[in-house]
């Protein structure tokens, strides 16, 4: 569980630069064996641009300088539960161990009975991580929403369930 949270923290820092740039607050690092090979965070969210979430830039910067690398063996550490885009993307890239710090309570895709889906799905076995660090990650939302400068998702449930959390 250490090495878990140490991955966990790298992905916060990236958040934490998400963060200070105004962008909603989603780092993402991906490991293999022990080894961080990718790392990214929320990059266009104040142009509401919903093709640059954290793990899809990781996973891109990933893919561009590894194309042959086993995304089998990859855990995916997110600062936030991956949406259902990038919850999709992952597993058809085949990540298969996904870190999670903080539920999204409005867009999370991690809840998706893949069994009930066609079957192209139907087979892939996930394992899921959630709430590792999820304090951390959760004062970072809570610091983004509380901020009039930045309004997205700003009247939403994420933004209201996210300010109503006990710290």
């Amino acid at each position: 569980m250490k090495e878990h949270q140490s991955f966990m923290q790298l992905a916060l820092a990236e958040a934490n630069k998400a963060l200070t740039a105004n962008e909603f607050p989603v780092g993402c690092v991906i490991v293999s064996n022990n080894e961080v090979v990718a790392s990214g965070h929320r990059a266009n969210s104040r142009n509401a641009n919903e093709l640059d979430h954290a793990e899809i830039v990781t996973l891109r910067q990933l893919l561009a300088a590894q194309p042959d690398i086993n995304c089998a063996s990859l855990i995916v550490y997110s600062t936030m539960e991956p949406c259902l885009m990038c919850y999709a993307t992952l597993l058809l890239n085949g990540v298969r161990t996904i870190a999670y710090g903080y539920e999204d309570a409005m867009g999370g895709g991690t809840n998706l009975d893949l069994a009930k889906l066609n079957p192209l799905y139907q087979d892939i076995q996930v394992e899921l991580i959630p709430g590792l660090l999820r304090k951390e990650s959760l004062a970072l939302f809570k610091r983004f929403f509380a901020n009039p400068e930045n309004d997205y998702w700003r009247d939403s449930l994420l933004a209201d369930y996210t300010i109503n959390q006990p710290g």
